[in-house]
């Protein structure tokens, strides 16, 4: 797998994706895929980060008196 990313592969395809596009819509192409691995890139570091816990308030019962009015008399 290493041998294919060697000089002249390189300049082959960049023949190819040159003759295929044009030189006015590669600076395009390039932009967008910059772009969009910049938004991949920050929405996986949205998520790797760790966010606070949130409390759950319908798990917690309101505090009881610890006397009721009868009790008081």
């Amino acid at each position: 797998m290493g041998d294919l990313l060697q000089p002249w592969h390189l300049i082959v395809l960049a023949v190819v994706a040159f003759l295929l596009f044009g030189a006015k819509r590669l600076p395009e192409l390039g932009k967008g895929l910059g772009e969009g691995l910049k938004g991949f890139k920050e929405g996986l570091k949205g998520i790797t980060e760790s966010t606070p816990p949130t409390q759950n308030t319908q798990n917690t019962a309101p505090p009881t008196p610890n006397s009721t009015p009868a009790d008081q008399k």
